[in-house]
């Protein structure tokens, strides 16, 4: 152990420093991504939406971050502008495309959230890469805050909804639209690599399909994939379950309405973030990772079970699926970082972000539908199993593979 230790670089000075400002202004670009899906019951009434057009004001989001994910890789952009300048001006954007829904236009509104999604391709993947400049040592841990700042960012939407009920939606959208701003100031005055770079991250079609030939890159990705059918789903519905039961009569509702049960069930994902990054770093990546999801898979799939109470077990059961559904997120970029080639990280990062997300294209559009003909919500969650259980099987798998020693310097 005092060997492996020996070999390690030393930590970065300013490292915890940096973490946090990175974090702090994730948190705030990334109120956008759901703010529309918060005042969805608003929209559908004002707006007169049908269940199509409401579903891609959360799906536009997807979409847009899948092509600005796989085209700005697609044109070197993260090579062409430093990343500090990429995310500060993504996060401008994001701010502007967000502000757009105060429109009242439900055509304009999903271009505008298209838009938001390509703008978030230019902060996320790119945080991913710049934190990991910071941290050779302790990256799980790192990359666990980062996406625990996502994460928290994700949730601040329903927050703010369950804090102005009352008023207007518009004060939700001009919340999300300042916290971006307010990100995109942050990232201009403090941003700076750190002293562990990699190499150019050109995208080049031969390179990338060697994320497909290599089997310990492509087992970690169809673990991610799995995770990402599970999360973006869940994410964006659980809003729409809990309505259904607090509708349904159950009383008393947990945290009082079902906005404030949304906000609380996916701001949970910080501690699972934080959990799964310590974790990971100790008992190892492919350990992590397969807990995590085979414990939100017994949720998706109990989870039903609670949807006429009692209150606390569907609290209890909504909370676990919150901390455990994002848990392993970070992770997968983890194992990217460390399965790949050091010049083929980005690229091998985008492709990751890029289809995983272009999965929850699907998984959000199909949801919805799987509720209705099934006649509900009660037991809607039941079509995001396949993920999780597809993931586990995979990273088990992973860990059994003599390359799976490059992960957590050893930790399998």
């Amino acid at each position: 152990m005092s060997h492996q230790s020996a070999a390690l670089p030393p930590p970065a000075p300013g490292r915890w420093s940096m973490l946090a400002l990175i974090c702090l202004g994730v948190v705030g670009v990334l109120c956008t991504w759901f703010s529309a899906t918060a005042i969805i019951p608003e929209l559908v009434s004002d707006w007169q939406l049908s269940p199509t057009q409401a579903a891609w004001l959360t799906n536009a989001v997807q979409l847009g971050f899948v092509v600005g994910a796989l085209g700005s890789s697609l044109v070197n952009l993260p090579d062409i502008l430093p990343m500090k300048r990429l995310m500060t001006g993504a996060a401008i954007i994001a701010a502007l495309a967000n502000a757009a829904l105060l429109v009242s236009d439900p055509t304009t509104a999903i271009l505008a959230r298209f838009i938001t999604g390509i703008a978030l391709a230019g902060v996320y993947p790119p945080a991913l890469k710049l934190m990991s400049t910071w941290f050779s040592r302790g990256r799980g841990l790192a990359l666990g805050f980062l996406i625990g700042a996502l994460t928290l960012g994700s949730s601040m939407p329903h927050l703010i909804r369950a804090l102005t009920t009352g008023i207007n939606w518009q004060a939700v959208v001009w919340g999300t639209s300042g916290a971006a701003l307010a990100s995109a100031i942050l990232f201009a005055g403090t941003l700076r690599e750190g002293p562990y770079g990699f190499g150019r991250a050109a995208f080049d079609p031969r390179q990338s399909l060697a994320v497909f030939r290599n089997r310990p890159l492509m087992l970690a990705n169809l673990g991610y994939f799995g995770h990402m059918w599970e999360l973006y789903a869940m994410w964006a519905w659980f809003l729409a379950f809990a309505a259904a039961a607090q509708e349904s009569g159950l009383a008393p509702f947990p945290f009082g309405t079902a906005s404030m049960l949304s906000f609380v069930v996916v701001a949970s994902g910080v501690i699972g973030s934080l959990l799964g990054g310590w974790l990971s770093d100790r008992i190892g990546r492919c350990l992590t990772c397969a807990g995590m999801m085979i414990v939100s898979g017994a949720c998706a799939a109990l989870i039903g079970f609670a949807f006429d109470g009692p209150t606390l077990l569907l609290a209890a059961l909504a909370l676990i699926w919150g901390v455990s559904v994002v848990g392993d997120s970070a992770q997968f970029s983890a194992a990217v970082t460390e399965l790949s080639e050091p010049h083929f990280v980005g690229t091998a990062l985008a492709l990751q972000l890029g289809i995983g997300f272009a999965l929850t294209v699907v998984a959000i559009w199909l949801l919805p539908i799987f509720a209705s003909a099934i006649g509900g919500w009660h037991w809607a969650f039941l079509m995001l199993l396949p993920g999780p259980v597809i993931g586990a099987l995979s990273m088990l798998a992973l860990r059994r593979d003599p390359a799976s020693a490059r992960l957590a310097h050893g930790a399998r």
